[in-house]
């Protein structure tokens, strides 16, 4: 580290032995071989380098409280008293610094504090910075031709790393030798924890090399040292050993966990590795293999295999399995308008059950696939989109995939727009069109068999949308296109039948849909067309900092047009008779994966409100900065619909919505449905909606069918000064290079780092959901969620999360953590209470990530292992 030390004072050689000095100091003439500057101010070198013989290409600055001697004869220079040279980013500050032209020695230390009666004390002691870099010592003696040098007392502090020994000795540019050397992450005065050891070999850049290593805890060592050690000394990223951690699990007995090895094979490319093993219930072997190249792709594949036994084979309770996990992610930007997108995942059903000890990993009941190959074609308008996509649920092991989706489209165009800006457009010039194509192909695995289904699907809008007036008119020709090769015909088959036994009792003839290989094509259309403008109606108040208030209303009416496809002469639908002698329609192509054609013709009419209630703030006339605000009040929803073709139950259920907030900080919303029939109860006891209006029964005009309402709401105090938020994890690749995220290697159980920027928070939200069945109301939720954080002191932090359940008076999966900031160390522990995470784990660790794995551990419960 020292090289950058030697930079400027070989700098300051170069200039007094080659070129001409200028010092910017008070008026004083050379008389004497012996000259004295006074440098109560600044003194500025300012000099014309010879570039052949000198590197220095910037202004270089020095400074002393007391003074600076030049010795002409004897070729040195001496400055005392908080001398200070800089050199761009380079700045040595010392009590006593002399040059040797001569010998090209430089020495530099500290002095006696003048207050001190006993002359012990030293002050301004040398100290080197280098951007963020920063090297101290009691003495430093430098040789800039033999690039040799020792430091006396020295300390140094690299990326939260100090160095400390007695005597350092630097035998080349990277290379040093270390007397009774100390190594730490705790910038105390008296660190909290330290190594030492008898002696280190520092290589720059590369690694620390020491024997018989003691870790000392308070200035207390432990019993017993390590032989010897190897230490990496380089900044990002690097290869080495995983540390693991040991624990003792109900059911496995002892383990050590996320022992492995990272192998950081280039800027662009790692690999690694980790295994648990335990001694009684199998092993786990994790891998991870990520890579990037700037402003092309980036990516990272995961593969996790678990095998777990729990007790003896003899026994009558042994248990053994195995899970596995693949994930893959890969993004890669072709050209700017060409690129691939893929997250897939592949998992044993229950591997998130019995790995993870994540709450929400444990109630994931589906996980989904996608990779996309995506580009689109500017100048005409063209979108191609190639897509992959998987579904499992994790319960049933169901598998939904699709193999190939294509699609492709034109955007919305305007074939009889002109060009001409300026001039009001003729209604032709509103005409557009756009389209769609689709293939798919859909592989289910439902119970072990496969499924597969296939089909094209196109889609041609033609509309326009002039305005007439203050109405927006949208008139609109739908026209769809399917494609199968396949259709369905309800037949008879032999149903046998089994009792629990699996002993044949008989056999039925029932109905069932039995596919037929042919190319089929269904045809469907629709027309619509719909109208819509915005009504203004204002209020201005000019009282109580409100200068007024305005209430839009946005009504909007469309007609809808659709022919009935069920009937015969469409042939999309045929008949059974069941066995009560019924005639039953049914869809042909309900089976294909773009369905069928719609049932029933559809003459409907639909209408919606809306509704937008605001204010205005006025000005504070004593502030001069002060502006003017809008506020929104409240919004309110409102639409239903009437089926002229219908032949029952011609009117739509009316739907409301609101969403308010309240002084920017309650947030209010909820939503109802409403029925205008009548309804009686069959013979099963389920309601049935009958022909008849409420109101022509003497039952009122409407009866609200659904009600949910939820609020929700943040607070937290402000910010304090000077703390900053701890990041959760870093940007995993930065300008097209892998960086290090932190704890990314450490343990299974992370935890979040506290936040002591923020005094306290608190998340409060309660849902409510409603519905009314007959006449009789039934309530299917209500909970309220509480999540909460208060820094009690500055160094303590509790966090509270939970969910109360109304209807069943009980609390739902809470949890507890609390944290306390140890300085270099820190404590947590985290407890659930009950549910199936019930259990406590308490620790106390070193914050740096390079030690996070020397820590103390108690668990119970869940967190004692899976």
């Amino acid at each position: 580290m020292l090289i950058k030390l030697i930079k400027v004072f070989a700098i300051i050689f170069t200039i007094l032995m080659s070129s001409t000095i200028t010092f910017a100091t008070s008026q004083q003439q050379v008389t004497d071989t012996t000259n004295i500057l006074d440098t109560t101010s600044v003194t500025t070198i300012d000099t014309t380098i010879n570039k052949k013989t000198s590197d220095i290409d910037d202004v270089v600055y020095s400074s002393a409280s007391d003074s600076i001697i030049f010795f002409v004869a004897d070729k040195k220079m001496e400055i005392n008293g908080r001398g200070e040279i800089k050199y761009k980013q380079t700045k040595l500050s010392a009590g006593k610094i002399i040059m040797d032209f001569n010998t090209n020695d430089l020495d530099a230390e500290g002095i006696v504090d003048p207050q001190d009666s006993t002359g012990i004390k030293i002050i301004q002691t040398p100290v080197l910075m280098e951007g963020s870099e920063t090297y101290e010592g009691r003495k430093l003696k430098y040789n800039f031709k033999t690039r040799q040098g020792l430091i006396s007392y020295a300390k140094s502090e690299t990326q939260g790393s100090i160095y400390r020994g007695e005597k350092i000795k630097k035998v080349d540019k990277d290379t040093y030798f270390i007397k009774n050397a100390e190594f730490t992450t705790c910038d105390a005065d008296t660190p909290h924890y330290n190594f030492a050891a008898d002696e280190m070999k520092y290589i720059n850049n590369d690694k620390i090399v020491a024997r018989w290593i003691w870790m000392y805890i308070e200035g207390v060592p432990l019993p017993i040292p390590l032989p010897f050690g190897v230490f990496p000394n380089e900044t990002g990223r690097r290869s080495g050993f995983i540390m693991p951690s040991w624990g003792v699990s109900y059911d496995k007995g002892q383990y050590f966990d996320n022992f492995g090895y990272f192998w950081a094979i280039n800027d662009y490319i790692d690999y690694k590795i980790n295994a648990d093993y335990f001694l009684q219930g199998g092993y786990r072997v994790r891998n991870q293999f990520r890579y990037v190249k700037r402003y092309e792709f980036s990516g990272t594949v995961n593969a996790d295999y678990d095998h777990t036994h729990i007790n003896e084979p003899t026994d009558d309770d042994y248990v053994e399995y195995s899970n596995y996990r693949l994930s893959i992610i890969h993004n890669q930007k072709i050209t700017p308008t060409m690129g691939i997108d893929a997250n897939l995942n592949f998992m044993s059903n229950s591997f998130l059950e019995n790995t993870s000890t994540n709450y929400n990993d444990r109630l994931t009941q589906n996980i989904t696939s996608n990779a996309t190959f995506r580009e689109r074609w500017e100048e005409s308008g063209w979108n191609l989109v190639v897509n992959y996509s998987r579904s499992q649920n994790l319960s049933t092991g169901n598998i939904t995939e699709t193999l190939p989706n294509i699609s492709i489209s034109k955007n919305t165009t305007y074939p009889f727009q002109s060009k001409r800006s300026g001039v009001s457009k003729e209604w032709y010039e509103f005409i557009n069109f756009n389209y769609s194509g689709k293939f798919l192909n859909r592989r289910n695995k439902t119970n072990g068999d496969l499924l597969i289904r296939g089909g094209f699907q196109h889609d041609l809008n033609l509309g326009a949308s002039p305005k007439i007036g203050y109405f927006n008119i949208s008139p609109r020709i739908s026209y769809q296109e399917r494609w199968y090769n396949k259709y369905a015909m309800m037949d008879t088959v032999d149903w046998k039948m089994y009792d629990f036994t699996n002993t044949f009792i008989g056999q039925k003839d029932t109905f069932m849909l039995v596919d037929n290989n042919r190319i089929n094509f269904v045809r469907t259309f629709s027309a619509s067309i719909s109208a819509s403008t915005k009504l203004y109606g204002t209020w201005n108040i000019n009282m109580l900092g409100i200068e007024g208030f305005r209430h839009t209303i946005i009504p909007t009416v469309s007609y809808n047009y659709r022919p009935d496809f069920s009937d015969g002469h469409w042939n999309y639908y045929n008949t059974y008779q069941d066995t009560t002698g019924k005639f039953i329609k049914y869809d042909k192509y309900q089976k294909e994966v773009f369905g069928g054609a719609p049932r029933g013709e559809q003459q409907a009419i639909n209408f919606s409100i809306g509704n937008i209630f605001e204010i205005k703030t006025a000005k504070d006339p004593t502030d001069t900065s002060s502006q003017q605000e809008k506020m929104q009040l409240l919004n309110l929803n409102l639409s239903s619909g009437y089926n002229f073709a219908a032949d029952s139950l011609n009117l739509s259920d009316l739907y409301l919505s609101f969403r308010t907030q309240i002084a920017g900080f309650l947030d209010i919303s909820g939503s109802s449905n409403f029925s205008f029939y009548d309804y009686k109860i069959d013979r099963y006891g389920d309601e049935t909606l009958v022909n008849q209006y409420l109101i022509n029964n003497g039952k009122g005009l409407m009866r609200m069918t659904n009600f949910s309402f939820s609020l929700g709401t943040s607070l937290s105090g402000e910010k304090l000064k000077g703390k900053s938020t701890t990041k959760s994890q870093e940007q995993e690749i930065q300008d097209g290079i892998i960086t290090p995220r932190p704890a990314e290697y450490i343990g299974i159980y992370k935890e979040e780092p506290a936040d002591f920027s923020i005094p306290w928070n608190i998340s409060l939200s309660y849902n409510y959901n409603y519905s009314k069945t007959y006449d009789i109301g039934k309530v299917n939720s209500s909970n309220i969620n509480i999540s909460a954080g208060i820094n009690i002191t500055e160094f303590w932090k509790i966090n509270f999360t939970t969910n109360y359940d109304l209807l069943n008076n009980e609390i739902v999966a809470p949890s507890v953590v609390i944290y306390r900031d140890l300085h270099c160390w820190e404590m947590n522990l985290r407890w659930y209470p009950k549910g199936s995470l019930r259990g406590f784990r308490f620790e106390i660790k070193i914050k740096s990530s390079q030690f996070q794995d020397i820590k103390v551990t108690k668990s119970k419960g869940l967190f004692r292992g899976i």
